[in-house]
């Protein structure tokens, strides 16, 4: 390097903020679901044109754990009888597609992963393909902005483009009505005596259909065209109960994955406007999770294992891209983008801007299914903005971002759509060397340098995962430890600089080993802007079950607008008691952490109690 651009990289770097990352080895040590290591659309589902042997040796060797399969969109109309489906965004015209095919190829070629497949709740499938639109002689199979439009069924092209047909074309030609028992009948199919052979074990998790939210759009030819009217919420959560009551018949251990809501505006709205219910308004997740616990409450029938929605971030700019993960959890990020989340209280309030949508939805969990409900918290789909997803170093820094993110707050699903040179770095740096618990990290500049870190079973292992976020700066970065005790220097795994596609093997990658010295219980090392570094550490530390099951004595209470938040190193039951200890709202601690709606109590003191302590606080009240 010349002697000029080291003077100016050195100003650079002293110029950024210096950061201060805490590894508590001991504190929030909770298992990370391989389940997160996700992604659609990795396998043919075609059999005269199969994934080429190269493609699943990379799935391997980044450690892609997850599969889905569905198809999204796709999914809706699948008939897997026929092996048909319909494209929804290329006039509903119907082609093979086969999901035998694509499960088997996964089982045979890939030994350490599962797949998603799914359900159609719409009560439609396609039957034939005799009725698809003629793009072919209307002009050359081109893409235009009239590939929406619904013409297969003997539609008529409106010319001027556009979504609306100039005659719609008749979904009763090429769908046929399709129960809770016909969907169910693909397990049969999969699973029964004669049928293919297929381990469940590996296909637990089930789509309950996709985006229902904008079916209004993407799948009117039945939804509202053929059927008369938008689908309500009501009847989706009726089409939701039969299915599962089908499935679990036949599959008592199957996972129930939905509702696989589009984006921030339909996490919360459902199209039909406001939900009311029994003389209240409610935004949809709460609906739902209000309905499907009502329903499970009174046939002991489990209703749903993941709570999904997709993530599809188009926050504009790169700064707030590279923030996109904390409206999952945060409770304290004012998401500049917020909108959806205006109607969360059934209403619209633009005052709210916070969004901890999986937080809000634990909260709903907790309440309507009671505490230790099991239901986890996943997203099968995801895509960020072209400031982003058009760099590789971005994206490999976003999709690390998230993985962290799901890996610290008990995610169980993630599986990416839209895929970017870059994130098979990411996902290769934690498949592939992330232990399997995590432990508590505590950044000081956490908005642009975070840390994720997990511990071996026997605790003599510790990978810290740091993630620069900066796009202009270096950060000079300490690590202190605590509960654990290194021995010997630290190996460093970095990622920076990338370029285009990088991952080509487990040992054809961008992945930069180096090394960092460590003094005591720290260590330091410059982070280069817009990268990755995990620091792998041998040393000393309690074995995870050991410091599992510990009781603890304190905790941090405090109080945010509506939400009373309790941090405790604990798992179990969070309680708010009234003077007389009658049990007014309660939560479950996940990762250490219970976040309880309060806003409804009057003003007064109560007390919180937790697992091995309580205290005393006071609410100021409406």
């Amino acid at each position: 390097m010349k002697p000029s651009l080291l003077v100016a990289c050195c100003a650079a770097a002293a110029s950024a903020q210096s950061v201060t990352v805490q590894v508590l080895a001991d504190s929030g040590r909770i298992p990370i679901s391989p389940w997160i290591y996700g992604r659609n659309n990795s396998m043919s589902d075609v059999p005269s044109q199969p994934v080429p042997d190269s493609a699943t040796t990379l799935y391997n060797e980044a450690g892609l754990r997850m599969l889905r399969e569905t198809g999204g969109n796709n999914l809706t109309k699948y008939n897997w009888r026929k092996k048909l489906t319909s494209h929804p965004d290329w006039y509903n015209n119907v082609y093979a597609h086969d999901w035998d095919y694509s499960a088997a190829s996964i089982q045979a070629k890939l030994p350490n992963a599962q797949s998603i497949f799914g359900f159609g709740l719409l009560g439609w499938v396609v039957s034939n393909t005799n009725n698809n639109f003629n793009d072919g002689a209307y002009n050359n199979s081109a893409w235009w902005n009239g590939v929406e439009q619904n013409l297969a069924g003997g539609g008529v092209p409106n010319a001027a483009g556009g979504s609306v047909a100039k005659v719609q074309g008749d979904a009763t030609k090429y769908t046929t009505p399709w129960p809770a028992d016909s969907v169910a009948g693909i397990l049969d199919s999969w699973f029964g005596p004669g049928g293919d052979g297929l381990d469940s074990t590996r296909l637990r998790y089930w789509s309950m259909d996709n985006e229902p939210d904008c079916w209004n759009g993407t799948h009117d030819d039945v939804d509202s065209l053929l059927t008369g009217h938008t689908l309500t919420p009501e009847e989706y959560v009726q089409r939701w109960k039969a299915t599962a009551f089908a499935v679990r018949a036949k599959f008592p251990g199957i996972k129930l994955v939905g509702p696989a809501s589009a984006s921030e505006w339909q996490w919360y709205n459902w199209p039909t406007g406001s939900i009311s219910y029994k003389g209240a308004s409610y935004c949809f997740p709460e609906y739902l999770i209000k309905r499907l616990a009502e329903i499970q409450d009174s046939t002991g029938v489990r209703m749903i294992d993941v709570y999904d929605v997709h993530l599809y971030f188009q926050a504009g700019n790169k700064t707030d891209a590279l923030q996109t993960q904390r409206i999952l959890f945060d409770t304290n990020y004012m998401d500049p983008n917020a909108n959806g989340v205006h109607t969360v209280n059934g209403g619209w309030d633009t005052s709210i801007k916070r969004q901890y949508f999986f937080a809000r939805v634990r909260g709903w969990l907790d309440k309507y299914f009671g505490v230790g409900n099991g239901v986890g918290v996943g997203s099968t789909e995801s895509g960020v903005d072209s400031s982003v997803s058009n760099h590789a170093s971005e994206s490999a820094v976003w999709h690390a971002s998230i993985l962290g993110t799901f890996a610290d707050n008990r995610g169980e699903i993630y599986t990416a759509w839209s895929w970017n040179p870059g994130m098979w770095e990411a996902l290769h740096l934690f498949s592939r060397y992330a232990h399997n618990t995590r432990v508590k990290s505590v950044s000081t500049l956490d908005s642009l340098v975070s840390g994720y870190s997990s511990i071996s079973a026997a605790g003599d292992s510790l990978l810290v995962v740091l993630v620069n976020r900066d796009a202009s700066n270096a950060h000079a970065t300490t690590v202190n430890l605590s509960g654990f005790s290194p021995t010997g220097n630290a190996v460093t795994l970095q990622l920076a600089n990338l370029n285009g596609e990088t991952f080509h093997s487990n040992t054809n990658t961008a992945l930069k080993t180096g090394s960092a010295t460590v003094s005591g219980t720290s260590l330091s090392l410059t982070l280069p802007k817009m990268s990755i570094t995990a620091v792998q550490l041998l040393g000393t530390g309690n074995a995870v079950s050991s410091v599992r099951s510990r009781t603890p004595t304190n905790a941090k209470v405090t109080l945010l607008p509506g939400i009373l938040r309790v941090e405790a190193d604990a798992q179990g039951t969070v309680l708010v008691l009234d003077f007389h200890g009658r049990v007014l709202a309660r939560s479950s601690l996940h990762q250490g952490m219970a976040d309880i709606a309060v806003g409804g109590l009057a003003r007064g003191l109560y007390t919180v109690q937790w697992p091995g302590g309580l205290k005393r606080v006071a609410l100021l009240g409406n």
